[in-house]
């Protein structure tokens, strides 16, 4: 059948497709492929030119067809879905190349700052990073042991405090009494020796994807440090070279809001673990360190990290006495207004400029999608999609 229908070529038209079979595939080369290949060899043979080496492009498809038209819906609906999927599947790597991709950009005033001043490019990013590493290697190597010992000497004593609060404050006393708040801790704390292996077991594991977390980022961060100028470049090059100038501007005026708030968002959070510190160890409250720690972490979340931190360290400000509680209490009121209306303008000043309501929304959507990460990024994001809002959407509408 096959010798029917395609029958061998003759010698004659093997030599003549010679010139359009590669020397380098398939030889040697003989009539076994069958006349209609060869015969389209010596027709690649005539097409292939000096100008088209691999001859000229054929004539374009019908896009508008309705073979390509369904092609291309179907195609589009597998591409969004697997593309759904990857990023699903990708979501904790991808939350560590954002933070890091953010933490680069929040240290490059401090190297453009640099370069700005005579420094080779890679001596700032060098000087930058060896500097940021360095304080917080600094801070973990220094805090790590007496927040172990406080840590687990909160936990330890968690009952004693509710026992003393209820023996001092008739309020806890009825809360105790209702909702047997001393009873669950002590439940709690005193698991069994399995359950308590499988505490163990479990911390560890969340130490040592905590620790694998850190390094990825700081690696990261360092690689996008370096390569920030490579990053930025191929990032507008993405761009029609129409709308590359406009595209430059915006973004990086873009760059410079979030660089800014990072910055300045990460000076005041020390500030403020700073003088907290010396107020709670001034007024023997206990776990100071730990406390101030708690209040730098919970500072860097907009609108509500402050006011969570004041009042878990009233809380803690209980087993002293009233009156340090209500002193306390005053102080973190006083260091919100301080923030506010002197740090926040001075150090970060209106880089970013976002509604109270947006903000308050922003913090509440960031955290709902990405936990404390979301809430922390949310602010530059939200002032990001503010000003290409203002500067591209709002324009086009207002030309309508």
């Amino acid at each position: 059948m096959s010798d029917s229908t395609d029958p061998t070529p003759s010698d004659e038209a093997v030599r003549a497709a010679d010139a359009g079979h590669n020397d380098d595939i398939a030889q040697p080369h003989t009539g076994e492929e069958g006349e209609a290949l060869v015969r389209a060899e010596a027709d690649a043979a005539r097409a292939s030119t000096q100008d088209h080496p691999l001859g000229k492009p054929g004539r374009r498809f019908n896009w508008r067809s309705p073979f390509m038209i369904g092609m291309t819906g179907a195609a589009g609906v597998a591409v969004t879905y697997g593309s759904i999927q990857m990023v699903l599947a990708a979501s904790e790597v991808l939350v560590l190349i954002v933070v890091a991709l953010f933490l680069a950009i929040g240290m490059e005033p401090a190297v453009s700052w640099l370069a700005r001043h005579r420094f080779p490019r890679w001596a700032a990013v060098t000087a930058v990073f060896l500097i940021a590493f360095g304080l917080f290697a600094g801070f973990l190597a220094a805090a790590i042991p007496p927040l172990a010992t406080q840590g687990g000497a909160l936990v330890h004593n968690a009952p004693d405090y509710v026992s003393h609060l209820s023996d001092r404050y008739p309020v806890i006393a009825n809360l105790d009494a209702r909702f047997h708040l001393q009873d669950k801790l002590k439940e709690s704390l005193g698991a069994n020796s399995s359950g308590l292996v499988d505490g163990v077991v479990d911390a560890g594991r969340t130490v040592f994807s905590v620790l694998s977390s850190t390094v990825i980022v700081i690696v990261l961060t360092a690689y996008f440090m370096a390569n920030f100028t490579q990053v930025r470049a191929t990032i507008y090059r993405l761009f029609p070279s129409s709308r590359r100038p406009r595209a430059i501007l915006i973004g990086d005026e873009i760059f410079a809001k979030v660089g800014g708030y990072i910055l300045g968002n990460l000076l005041i959070s020390l500030i403020t673990a700073v003088v907290s510190f010396i107020w709670l160890e001034a007024f023997k409250v206990p776990y100071p360190l730990l406390l101030a720690v708690l209040v730098a972490i919970l500072d860097l979340i907009p609108v509500v990290g402050s006011t969570l931190a004041g009042v878990i360290v009233a809380l803690v400000a209980l087993t002293v006495s009233v009156p340090v509680t209500i002193a306390t209490v005053v102080f973190f009121i006083v260091l919100r207004l301080v923030e506010d209306y002197l740090l926040v303008p001075r150090i970060i000043g209106r880089t970013v400029e976002v509604p109270a309501v947006l903000t308050v929304v922003s913090v509440l959507l960031g955290g709902a999608l990405l936990g404390i990460v979301g809430a922390l990024l949310a602010i530059p994001v939200c002032a990001a999609a503010l000003l290409i809002i203002r500067e591209t959407v709002l324009p086009s509408l207002d030309e309508r």
